[in-house]
């Protein structure tokens, strides 16, 4: 079976449709599966569609209903082949309700031969505006996966001190992360824990919430933003802080930020919100919050007890082991694409093996 998968954003990009698409992509490949990513965001939509055709693909894989949906649809029609839509965030949380996009995201989905998504709740969320979809819904829970590379080297970085209790923010800076939340809530107990230490980690994806971010870690000393870290040395990043923060407007079912902080046995302190609560059981696997206060209070919990901070985490990692492991994942996708493009009989092969 070849399979062609279409991916807004790919390797060495840090965003999480690239982290996803690479993880499933690699772990695919390791299985033998022979198939071709095309990220779409560096190459033509018109070089795209010749070279999927030139491939003859016996299923499209589309990885975000908007971004690259249409061009997948048109494709599989065209070739007359399955395809199977991954809702990853922004598609099911935003642009499925957006007056101006909604149209071409139900249209794509009606469309697909089958649609999944990482959490029940996404499920829930999408068959609440498209009835007629959920028969055609499947779950399949991320996983965590980290590439080889160097130690980041945080504290030779920012020369922190051996004491120093790092707060870490790894996300793509743009608005639906909501960078600039932690900031005030922090600031009033920076003079009362001298240790704190707050580090953002990901590339300005929207330029003036980036700008409103720098201007704001201005003069905050015990605050610095390192810009794009590689994925390949993430593991080393969250294993080098302390508690790993999530304020997310939205996620797509389970943020592979919160996986990966929870795979490295840390903490999360995390916006409440349908896509964290998936992950995020509050008191055992980390803290979730509602508000500035909720926020602020349970940082004080984290940043005076270490030993808060180390069974959160601990625990965290057992679960994302025993529920998240990259196997599911992949055995998830499998099926799918087994159940859309059955093997041919064994008569067939016979009687190919005849000629």
């Amino acid at each position: 079976m070849r399979l062609a998968l279409l991916t807004p954003f790919d390797f060495p990009s840090v965003r999480g449709n690239a982290i996803t698409v690479n993880r499933i992509a690699r772990g695919l490949r390791e299985r033998g599966a022979d198939l071709q990513v095309w990220d779409c965001s560096v190459v033509p939509e018109g070089r795209v569609e010749r070279e999927v055709e030139a491939s003859r693909p016996a299923l499209i894989h589309a990885f975000h209903a908007f971004r690259v949906g249409p061009l997948a649809q048109r494709l599989a029609r065209k070739l007359e082949v399955p395809l199977l839509v991954t809702i990853t965030g922004t598609d099911g949380n935003h642009d499925l309700f957006d007056p101006d996009r909604a149209q071409t995201v139900r249209r794509v989905l009606e469309g697909a031969s089958t649609v999944t998504v990482f959490h029940d709740t996404m499920l829930t969320r999408i068959s609440r505006a498209l009835p007629d979809l959920a028969a055609k819904m499947v779950v399949i829970p991320q996983s965590v996966s980290f590439g080889d590379g160097p130690p980041y080297p945080l504290a030779e970085r920012l020369g922190l001190p051996t004491e120093a209790v790092v707060f870490l923010f790894p996300a793509g800076i743009r608005m639906v992360k909501n960078p600039l939340f932690p900031l005030s809530p922090l600031e009033r107990l920076a003079p009362r824990f001298p240790s704190l230490r707050l580090v953002y980690a990901g590339p300005i994806l929207d330029p003036e919430e980036g700008e409103r971010l720098l201007r704001a870690l201005a003069g905050r000393r015990w605050a610095a933003h390192l810009g794009t870290v590689p994925h390949s040395q993430m593991q080393s990043l969250l294993e080098a802080s302390d508690v790993v923060l999530n304020c997310s407007l939205s996620e797509g079912g389970m943020a592979n930020s919160v996986l990966e902080a929870m795979a490295c046995a840390r903490p999360v302190l995390a916006s409440d919100i349908e896509g964290n609560r998936s992950l995020v059981e509050d008191g055992v696997t980390g803290f979730l919050f509602r508000d500035p206060e909720e926020f602020e209070a349970k940082a004080v919990r984290l940043l005076g007890d270490p030993g808060l901070r180390r069974s959160l985490g601990l625990t965290g990692q057992t679960r994302v082991r025993a529920l998240y492991a990259p196997e599911r994942e992949l055995e998830g996708y499998l099926a799918q694409y087994h159940r859309l493009v059955p093997a041919r009989s064994a008569g067939d092969f016979l009687l190919r093996g005849s000629l």
